[in-house]
Formats: C-alpha cells, sequence, structure tokens
C-alpha cells in the first residue's frame, strides 16, 4: 500500500511541474501520465485531484490556447482544430471562442496586410489568389478571406 502512495504521489508531483511550465488539457495530460505508468485508474484519481485542487483546468487551457493563436494570427478554423486536437468538448471550444472575443474579419485583414502590405488586394489574380491560399492556411474561413483582400484596409 505504501508503495502505491508513493506511486501516485510521484505521478501527481510529475503532472503538477508539467502544468508549472504550461497548461495542458486532461486529455493531454492523461497521455503524458501514461507513458510513466498503466494503472488507469491511478491516471484519473490524480487527474481528478487535479481539477479539485485547481492546478489542471479544460477551461483556463482552453483560454490560453486561443489566446496564444490569436496573438500568432492563426483563424478561427485552425484554432478550432487545435482544441480538438486537445481533446477539448464543442461546447467548451465555442464559449472560449466567444470569450475571446476576437473580431475575425478584421484580424484577417491585419494579417494579409502584415504580410503582403496594405497596397491593392486587386492588382492581379495571381497576386490575389497567393493571399487567399495564405489566409486559409492560418485558418481563416471563405468569408473572412474575402472580406481581407476586398477590405485590405480594415480594422
Amino acid at each position: 500500500m505504501n508503495n502505491s502512495s508513493s506511486d501516485y504521489q510521484s505521478l501527481y508531483q510529475r503532472a503538477v511541474a508539467m502544468l508549472a511550465k504550461r497548461e495542458h488539457s486532461r486529455v493531454e495530460l492523461k497521455q503524458k501520465l501514461s507513458r510513466n505508468t498503466s494503472d488507469v485508474a491511478m491516471i484519473e484519481q490524480v487527474l481528478t485531484a487535479l481539477q479539485a485542487d485547481n492546478y489542471q483546468s479544460d477551461e483556463r487551457f482552453a483560454e490560453s490556447l486561443v489566446r496564444s493563436r490569436v496573438a500568432r494570427g492563426k483563424g478561427p478554423l485552425f484554432v478550432v482544430q487545435e482544441l480538438r486536437q486537445h481533446g477539448l468538448t464543442d461546447a467548451l471550444i465555442e464559449q472560449s471562442l466567444a470569450q475571446a472575443e476576437v473580431d475575425w474579419f478584421a484580424m484577417a485583414a491585419e494579417v494579409r496586410a502584415r504580410r503582403f502590405g496594405p497596397g491593392d488586394t486587386h492588382a492581379d489574380f495571381k497576386a490575389k489568389a497567393k493571399q487567399m491560399r495564405f489566409l486559409a492556411q492560418r485558418g481563416f474561413s471563405q468569408d473572412h478571406i474575402e472580406h481581407a483582400i476586398a477590405h485590405p484596409e480594415s480594422d
């Protein structure tokens, strides 16, 4: 029993150390902890304790990730995909994006202008297509892309 208790403490401390460096989703933390032990029940117990102690929070993780990706100029499609990869629910993803209060249209125009300059977006088809591909790769929707191309000076 004592060995099990020390295993639990060791796993708990390992998880706290990971969370001290950056936020982790519950699913991500579970995957990382499973590398150290095959005792699924103990991992679940540690995860529940971490949430009860407010060390781990999927809401906080989602908020942090959204803020980080917005600062990097990533669009909503990219952010949603990454949040899903971390095992978050659609409801939590929607909530996180809504709380971020980002004007994705203005952001797409800003990202386009930062990369290609404030010049005319209608110069030629090839330049316009290149800008549209760039925004699509950054995770902006077709509506956001069309707005950014049509309104290059939007803020």
